[in-house]
């Protein structure tokens, strides 16, 4: 069964080691290759650094100051299309040095934050409040997913590990909202998901005898519900019909419906 996670450490030491992970690879380029396109249209590696920190700021902001992170909703309100575009835009046009320096700081201030945060606290973010547990998950999670974009224009292969499996949950726990950002009804019928993780153990979620299933690989899954690999480039399987439609839908991150990745038979 899928349970409740209070406690946010475990996820905020995984944050850490997926933030360090990236940080050595970043750090040891040089700056002429912060300067590569990476998959994402108009970003480059140092865009993708540049929208980590951004990030971390406005999230320490939501954890620190409730009146500044109003403020930033504000921001976001009057330029929808444009609000998070600029903020990386804006940093990314720093120096390396201080770039890097400014990520740094900004997630190691985030990270003391969030555990100094009282038990049962929860933060205004863009959509509904979170808690410690849920702002950290999305965090690893947007690190994780834009790390996998600075791979790829760094030509390096990052190796898989069980750091995802918050990204596993998030990704079934975000099954409605994939519906409901793109004005579908949310299914009624549980859906039983079965993932092998990087290390071989399975994590499954949802009632065992449930009518429809999603099985296959956890990085497949992660890949998928943050649209980084498109479904036809995966090994994911459903059964039933709004597994299958899931699968064609889910987006685990917050805000309009994404555009994912074609296929990669469809490049070029």
């Amino acid at each position: 069964m899928l349970l409740a996670m209070a406690d946010p450490t475990p996820v905020l030491d995984d944050l850490r080691a997926e933030s360090d992970e990236l940080d050595r690879l970043v750090a040891a380029s040089t700056p002429q290759r912060w300067t590569l396109p990476t998959p994402a249209p108009g970003w480059t590696v140092a865009h993708q650094i540049a929208h980590l920190a951004w990030t971390d700021h406005s999230a320490l902001t939501a954890v620190t100051d409730e009146d500044g992170f109003r403020a930033l909703v504000e921001q976001a309100l009057a330029a929808p299309d444009t609000f998070v575009d600029q903020g990386a835009e804006e940093l990314a046009r720093l120096p390396v040095p201080a770039l890097l320096a400014r990520w740094r700081e900004g997630r190691a201030a985030l990270d003391e934050a969030v555990r100094k945060a009282p038990e049962g606290a929860r933060f205004p973010w863009y959509g509904p409040p979170m808690s410690a547990a849920s702002l950290a998950t999305a965090r690893l999670m947007e690190t994780w997913a834009h790390g996998l974009d600075v791979a790829e224009a760094l030509g390096v292969t990052r190796a898989p590990t069980d750091r995802i499996r918050h990204i596993a949950r998030l990704g079934v726990r975000t099954r409605d909202f994939a519906f409901g950002v793109r004005g579908l009804p949310a299914p009624t019928d549980p859906v039983r998901v079965e993932l092998l993780s990087p290390s071989g153990e399975v994590w499954a979620y949802g009632p065992q005898d449930a009518p429809q299933r999603v099985t296959g690989p956890a990085l497949d899954f992660c890949l998928l519900v943050t649209q980084r690999a498109h479904r036809a480039d995966l090994a994911l399987r459903a059964e039933g019909p709004d597994a299958d439609r899931w699968l064609d839908i889910a987006q685990a991150f917050a805000g309009p419906p994404g555009s994912g990745r074609p296929p990669k038979g469809a490049a070029g």
